[in-house]
């Protein structure tokens, strides 16, 4: 049943990263020039401007919003009435906290559509080193992350890697100055074409994203790679998981990644102990995923040094 709701578009994205420009030219396309009558938020002045003539013939009104204050429930409600607008764009200031709009309850008719975070290729680095849990933020929130003003010599399959770690669910595209998409092939540091993989330890993060995007890869292949052991009763009897802390952005937002691991000494293990795991590698139904996902069948596990560096990195 189609979704009857108004849907709302959410462009985030630092000051300057394209996100005015992105708008244009959507609002350009002939999906959303239709005559429909659409109002853009407006959360920020940027370098780039509006038409304001050209949108008004495509029957858009631009409505801005001066303090984070304003976007409340009520005054959204009031946009719906004078306006009554079949869809709602709303270009985000950056610098905004996201948490706003994870607490914001959109008026009952209106419906959040799809969120894109937009990000200047750039000054990422830069805004990555001194603004990290303001960038995942937003790409936590995201359906899409698109890069734009790229260059092939930019490390993208890295920075790919690194979205994908703090959410797997969103897409992510690449653009060069002129619009174009950029195709970005995923290295791998290891070889597909053996049956075995010995895992490096600073490969763990790219397999561990990257075996979760392409199973049909990894099935039946036998793996060995050092991890932690995590044990606990609530865990199916002769299992445990074997994974690694993994920094996504910075030291405030380090989690534990790891799989499903059967294994018949598992009750043996100590929590938090390194070890060396070899394992078949499986894609299966298990219920601490509530669906399927990897499964390894471990025939060996032995205690093992930790690494020099005990964090994965997403690069």
């Amino acid at each position: 049943m189609p979704d009857s709701r108004i849907p709302l578009y959410l462009i985030t994205g630092f000051l300057d990263s394209g996100k005015t420009t992105l708008l244009t030219d959507t609002l350009g396309m002939d999906y959303f020039n239709d005559g429909e009558r659409t109002v853009l938020l407006m959360c920020e002045d940027g370098e780039e401007e509006y038409d304001q003539e050209k949108l008004s013939k495509q029957n858009c009104r631009v409505v801005p919003i001066e303090s984070q204050d304003q976007i409340t429930t009520a005054f959204l409600e009031e946009v719906d009435r004078r306006y009554q607008p079949e869809r709602v764009l709303m270009e985000y200031n950056g610098m905004w906290p996201i948490q706003i709009l994870r607490d914001l309850k959109l008026p009952k008719t209106w419906g959040l559509y799809q969120a894109i975070d937009v990000i200047d290729g750039t000054t990422f680095e830069m805004y990555r080193n001194n603004m990290q849990s303001m960038i995942i933020d937003m790409v936590t929130e995201a359906d899409m992350v698109l890069f734009n003003r790229c260059t092939p010599d930019m490390p993208l399959a890295g920075w790919k890697r690194s979205i994908r770690a703090a959410n797997r669910m969103c897409e992510v595209v690449f653009e060069d100055e002129r619009g174009e998409e950029l195709e970005v092939e995923d290295i791998l540091p290891y070889s597909l074409d053996a049956d075995h993989i010995d895992l490096e330890d600073d490969d763990y993060g790219i397999w561990y994203l990257d075996i979760q995007d392409h199973p049909d890869r990894y099935v039946g292949k036998t793996i060995t790679f050092k991890a932690q052991a995590m044990t606990s009763l609530k865990l199916p009897k002769g299992t445990f998981i074997p994974g690694r802390n993994a920094m996504t952005c910075c030291v405030e937002d380090i989690r534990f990644f790891g799989f499903l691991c059967k294994y018949d000494r598992a009750r043996s293990l100590r929590k938090g102990e390194w070890v060396t795991v070899h394992a078949t590698i499986q894609w299966e139904h298990a219920n601490v995923y509530e669906g399927e996902g990897v499964v390894l069948y471990a025939d060996q596990v032995e205690k093992a040094q930790a690494p020099e560096d005990p964090l994965v990195y997403f690069r």
